[in-house]
């Protein structure tokens, strides 16, 4: 992260305590993408050699690390932190979280070790969530411990820009490693980047061994004030409990939601459902990142004047209001062939409901293969609204384009009693038939590019991040402020992850289901939408503000 600016108006010794804890975020983000950005090219390392169940159960292992286990990772370094320490936990988690993606890079590969290569992986991204479930509530706790009252918000949403600059890092890297190894990269050249994470570690740990453990915490333990069991204070007591939950299900699912929704569903928007060329798609939301990201500076210094809560929670209502209207506005922008397509030749599945999955999968593995589903995930997939017409029982699914006379109609296939081997080539040969008749009926098997309003698309992304910032910017001191200090980074650490690994983590795939299932390119905002709008009301009458407490 680069240094604060002098300007900031924050002192030397803070601009060192608020560098130090945001390293940790940035090693989260760039573990983050590049994860996901080589998945594909991991996969073949790792579980190319396993059969198609075992590979099945990896991968979900693999995901788990990334979400399931991050709120365990919260109660093991959340306890440890209210014990021994905000520094040393904090430490401590970037070490283990370094380490195992510096690992991740060295493994062999199945075709080297067979089996324990994918099992090495697993655990290594297993130790990754671990580490992370306790890595952003003690930079948060940290920091905000240190910061001067009436200063907390604008001290912690330092740490919320460092996505930005994960992103931006993973994605250098990753183009750079490319460009030297050419057509070596997916033999040995993607471990570089992984590999080239021994850096950020190496400064993480020695600029956070220069830092003294935070006031707070120290005032504590020489008053003999510590909890001696901050897991029971903070779970088993109904008070703190209750504001556990409240500030899970009054803050941080909807934050996460609009964090998720303005960032990554957005992404995968442009992408793949409007057929944006990935380059382009990931510029566009890249320019909306850069120019949204001081944003996160400004509402936490904002809410130090007229609160927290106002600010997320308004942050929250609208993207209910607009979510809508502005996925609606990138369409039009991005790819206005497909509006047209959609008005001229409108697309019906006709199929029997009980030959229809709700298609959730959160690991990119399972096979639907009923004759509906292989029909409405050729659409989705494909960025084709359509609408559903009930069909007679038993009847095998099929595409209509358009209505009347002149519709066409292409019959999709029973795949369900199929082997693998078999289904694939049926599913790539009735894909194929169907985007003939697509392209004949005007819809665009790519979006144009030179039909792209590359400055609108950008200004409709920027309101996202602008949502995005409204709902994180603040966050981490309220949450901070919720709670005593004796418990502080077990009771905060949990909500975040939870809201966040959880309610935030399995967006995608869920509003993808939710597309899949309804033919509606915009059904999916609906998810976000509800959990923003409940999250809102909850936190309106249950949480309290706390921008004037004091962090004791």
């Amino acid at each position: 992260m680069a240094q604060l600016p002098a300007a900031t108006g924050i002192d030397r010794g803070h601009r060192r305590v608020i560098f130090a804890s945001s390293l940790g975020t940035v090693f989260e983000w760039y573990d983050f993408y590049l994860y996901g950005s080589l998945a594909a090219v991991i996969s073949k390392q790792f579980f190319s050699g396993v059969n198609e169940t075992t590979g099945f159960i990896f991968a979900l292992l693999a995901f788990a690390a990334g979400f399931f286990v991050r709120p365990f990772g919260a109660l093991v370094f959340g306890r440890l932190g209210d014990l021994m320490g905000r520094k040393h936990t904090f430490l401590i988690t970037i070490v283990i979280m370094g380490s195992a993606t510096f690992l991740v890079g060295c493994l062999p590969s199945y075709q080297s070790i067979g089996v324990a290569a994918p099992i090495a992986l697993v655990v290594l991204r297993l130790l990754q969530g671990l580490a992370l479930g306790g890595e952003y509530g003690g930079a948060a706790t940290y920091v905000a411990e240190h910061a001067p009252e009436g200063r907390r918000g604008f001290y912690t949403s330092w740490i919320q820009t460092t996505a930005t600059l994960g992103l931006f890092l993973s994605l250098l890297v990753i183009l750079g490693c490319r460009m030297a190894t050419g057509d070596d990269f997916e033999k040995w050249g993607w471990r570089i980047p992984f590999l080239m994470s021994a850096v950020l570690l190496a400064v993480s740990v020695y600029i956070r061994l220069q830092l003294h453990e935070s006031p707070v915490f120290q005032s504590m333990k020489e008053e003999g004030t510590l909890s001696k069991a901050p897991l029971k204070e903070a779970l088993g007591k109904w008070s703190n409990l209750k504001l556990v939950l409240l500030a899970l299900f009054g803050a941080t699912a909807g934050q996460a939601v609009v964090w998720y929704g303005g960032q990554f569903y957005a992404l995968f928007f442009i992408e793949k459902i409007l057929q944006v060329a990935s380059q382009e798609a990931n510029l566009i939301v890249a320019v909306a990142l850069l120019l949204g990201t001081p944003l996160f500076v400004v509402f936490g210094a904002l809410s130090d004047r007229i609160g927290r809560k106002p600010i997320i929670l308004a942050g929250m209502v609208l993207a209910v209001v607009t979510y809508f209207p502005v996925f609606k506005g990138i369409t039009h922008f991005a790819n206005p062939a497909l509006e047209a397509a959609v008005a001229a030749h409108p697309v019906t599945v006709v199929a029997d409901p009980a030959d229809c999955s709700f298609q959730f999968d959160p690991v990119g593995k399972k096979t639907f293969s009923n004759s509906c589903d292989v029909a409405k995930t050729a659409l989705a997939k494909a960025g084709v609204p359509y609408v559903n017409e009930v069909a007679p029982a038993g009847t095998v699914a099929s595409v209509r384009l358009g209505n009347g006379a002149e519709a066409r109609v292409v019959p999709s296939f029973r795949g369900e009693a199929m082997e693998n081997t078999e289904f694939k080539p049926a599913a790539a040969a009735f894909g194929a038939a169907l985007k003939r008749e697509l392209q004949v009926a005007g819809y665009p098997a790519k979006a144009d590019l030179a039909q792209v309003n590359y400055p609108m698309v950008v200004a409709l992304c920027t309101w996202l991040m602008l949502l995005v910032a409204m709902v994180y910017g603040p966050i981490a001191a309220w949450l901070v402020e919720l709670f005593p200090a004796s418990v502080r980074y077990t009771s905060m650490s949990l909500p975040y992850h939870l809201g966040n690994g959880w309610f935030g983590g399995f967006l995608p795939t869920i509003s993808f289901a939710l597309v899949a299932a309804s033919g509606n390119i915009y059904q999916g905002l609906w998810y976000p939408i509800i959990i923003a709008a409940v999250t809102a009301v909850i936190g309106a009458f249950t949480l309290h503000e706390t921008h004037r407490s004091r962090v004791v």
